[in-house]
């Protein structure tokens, strides 16, 4: 696999031109504490690849992806020139005034040479915003092969488990796992925010035929004896299939032992019929770029992100740490390949939309949606009136958060 760091040559071409050989200025990159030796390594490959911009002085700080966007938003000035973060704080950052734009000579190499969620998860509007650096934030199916022996679709894993008398978990009170069943459907779920991060507006479609489906499939798992509401492999018992991620993948190999096996989500028969791919929500690391007053500081910025998310470094940063690439050559590898979790991850979240922001008292709100059908307030016998009352008042419930 070769690096596509053609804008590295060019940006060392040009530097070295304008007699450039050395710089005094600090570049400072934020990352998961467990990968600051991983990156410091790669700073001084890159380095010696690249002699032009080897002036610089480069600092690495623990700052994890769960806290860099806030910390970047606080003060953006004080904040890192390139840094990883959560791809639903995004929008925040653009807002803020926080992530520079791709560099064009990169712009088409990042859209090529990674999965189109990671793509997606780091553009705003039609602007790609950062560099895709994984793939690894999402949820699939874990199940027992000596019990299921085709997890293509819902029907069938949920017959095989009650005639094996196993447990089948899936958290549907949840509101990153219950958008499987409503964004399968089609039905739509989003926010706006404006400069400030304030909610603008909600874009939903939960009250509508769509979200009748996905919620008439919910009552229907629930009616199975073999459904459990849970999404940890640690809690479950008599388990033959789990919805859960890849930070259960120890777990789960410890569970089901030689008959440990991993798959996309399911499709399921909705009630008028037809097939649905089962969807939901899909996470992934991306590096920003800070915006920079002085042009060749921001060229070596943009060269440095290139390299630290190129597909090499990606697959060298999985066998260091174990993240999921997004580059689509580096996901093909052995070694990835061989990563049953990973592979199943991959290949669902083609069929997920990147988590944006959501307000908080939605998940709240989902939580008690799912609540509605474990308790039994909304059964198999619930009239399509009832369930459409249902999804009504929790879509006039979303839009209100937005007002």
């Amino acid at each position: 696999m070769k690096k596509k760091l053609a804008v590295v040559l060019m940006a060392g071409a040009l530097a070295a031109a304008m007699g450039m050989s050395a710089y005094a200025d600090e570049i400072k990159v934020w990352v998961a504490d467990n990968v600051v030796g991983f990156t410091e390594e790669q700073i001084e490959a890159f380095k010696e690849a690249n002699p032009d911009f080897a002036g610089y002085d480069y600092l690495v700080e623990p700052v994890g992806e769960g806290d860099a966007a806030g910390n970047m938003i606080t003060d953006v000035e004080a904040g890192a020139d390139i840094f990883v973060f959560a791809q639903d704080q995004i929008a925040r950052l653009v807002s803020a005034g926080a992530l520079e734009e791709v560099a064009p000579d990169n712009e088409e190499a990042v859209k090529t040479e990674n999965d189109a969620g990671a793509v997606a998860a780091a553009t705003v509007g039609d602007i790609l915003y950062a560099y895709p650096l994984t793939s690894d934030n999402g949820y699939f199916l874990y199940y027992d092969k000596s019990v299921i022996s085709d997890p293509s679709t819902l029907e069938g894993i949920l017959a095989a488990c009650e005639e094996a008398g196993k447990n089948f978990y899936m958290e549907i009170n949840s509101g990153w796992y219950q958008t499987a069943f409503f964004f399968g459907t089609g039905a739509e779920l989003t926010y706006e925010t404006d400069d400030d991060g304030n909610f603008t507006a909600c874009n939903t479609s939960y009250a509508s035929d769509a979200g009748l489906l996905a919620l008439r499939e919910i009552v229907e798992l629930k009616a199975s004896p073999s459904f459990q509401n849970g999404s940890a492999v640690g809690e479950a018992t008599n388990c033959a299939a789990i919805v859960d991620g890849t930070w259960d993948s120890g777990a789960a190999q410890d569970l089901f032992g030689d008959n440990y096996a991993c798959a996309k989500l399911p499709t399921f028969e909705g009630s008028d019929g037809k097939q649905y791919q089962m969807s939901g929500f899909g996470g992934f690391k991306l590096l920003g770029v800070k915006p920079q007053e002085d042009e060749d500081k921001l060229m070596a910025c943009d060269a440095l992100a290139a390299w630290l998310s190129s597909g090499d470094v990606q697959l060298a940063r999985f066998d260091a740490v174990g993240w999921g690439p997004s580059n689509l050559e580096a996901q093909k590898s052995d070694a990835i390949q061989a990563d049953a979790a990973l592979s199943a991850l991959a290949e669902q979240l083609q069929y997920t939309i990147p988590q944006g922001q959501y307000p908080g008292e939605y998940w709240t709100l989902a939580t008690s949606l799912g609540d509605s059908v474990i308790s039994g307030e909304l059964t198999v016998d619930s009239s399509d009136d009832e369930l459409m009352d249902a999804l009504t008042k929790f879509q006039d419930t979303c839009i209100s958060y937005a007002e």
